[in-house]
């Protein structure tokens, strides 16, 4: 038998109104769900969990002493976003991130927004993450923020809300692309009963930005990764595969006449965009950390377009 249990009004119930009622857009799955033998979804999500163990689809959590690998999240439970809220979020974020952009961009050239007095100067220039390196630099499309990770939730109005933006190395979209294929895998009915937006273009969507950050008509493209120690690493090797690309480390890069070169089984070959999950401060030890191993040596010069 299912229980329904009521929202006690704290929070923002995705699927029951506060009458105990779904909402529109889970009717479908609400009657999927009443019709199917609940040790059949049990049995489904241990099948999922199995696969991705076998895949590889794990994430470390890090401790006081070492890290421990956990796999991924499977839910049978889907979250489900009407078209229409969709779109709006989408609006929103669009214009956070321009916005965003454009507020970098400024910091690092006329500084207008600390002029007019609309934030304090200290709070940014005095801050660890401003590099004065940058001051000047001009970028294709003056694009700082390629790839950002906008945190929301949704508040017991029933609003969104930002929690945090993450402009530096967000994480995360490899395990939303596997956790959809797992789920079309399992529950092929459910996407037959509902229209669902894609997501399996993603890579050639990120492909083509990384490509459009650079000014040469035929890019060399690498995804920058830590190492297989971090914990993030199944999404570095599973995006560079997915777009065809290069996974490349620190040790497999050099700087030669001021530009980036790779290593390769046939001879250097020249790097035009390297799509970086390394910090900030570990990305070029003679410019920010000294004790940094993870990154090139004089890579930072090289930012600028005419390299």
């Amino acid at each position: 038998m299912i229980k329904i249990t009521l929202p006690d009004g704290h929070y923002y119930d995705e699927m029951l109104t506060a009458q105990g009622e779904q909402r529109p857009h889970y009717n479908a799955w609400w009657q999927w769900f009443r019709n199917t033998d609940q040790f059949s979804i049990r049995q489904k999500k241990a099948q999922a969990e199995l696969l991705f163990h076998r895949i590889g689809i794990t994430f470390n959590v890090y401790g006081e002493d070492e890290g421990t690998e956990r796999l991924i999240p499977f839910d049978s439970v889907p979250r489900i976003i009407p078209a229409g809220e969709w779109q709006r979020i989408d609006r929103g974020i669009r214009q956070r991130v321009k916005a965003l952009n454009a507020f970098l961009y400024d910091i690092y050239h006329e500084q207008n927004i600390l002029r007019a007095g609309l934030i304090p100067a200290e709070q940014v220039l005095a801050n660890e993450q401003y590099q004065p390196c940058m001051q000047g630099i001009n970028l294709p499309n003056n694009t700082y923020a390629h790839i950002t990770g906008v945190d929301m939730v949704r508040n017991n109005d029933g609003q969104y809300y930002v929690l945090e933006d993450n402009l530096r190395t967000p994480s995360g979209v490899s395990y939303m692309l596997e956790n959809r294929k797992m789920m079309m895998r399992l529950y092929p009915e459910m996407f037959e009963q509902h229209h669902i937006a894609p997501v399996e273009r993603y890579p050639s969507y990120l492909l083509q930005t990384l490509r459009e950050s650079s000014l040469v008509d035929d890019p060399c493209v690498v995804v920058m990764t830590p190492g297989r120690f971090n914990s993030a690493y199944f999404e570095h090797s599973f995006l560079a595969q997915q777009m065809g690309v290069e996974l490349v480390e620190s040790a497999d890069l050099f700087i030669k006449n001021g530009a980036v070169y790779m290593r390769t089984t046939e001879g250097p070959r020249r790097v035009d965009v390297i799509y970086r999950r390394i910090d900030d401060a570990r990305l070029d030890p003679l410019a920010f950390r000294a004790d940094s191993m993870l990154g090139v040596p004089g890579c930072c010069p090289s930012i600028a377009p005419a390299a």
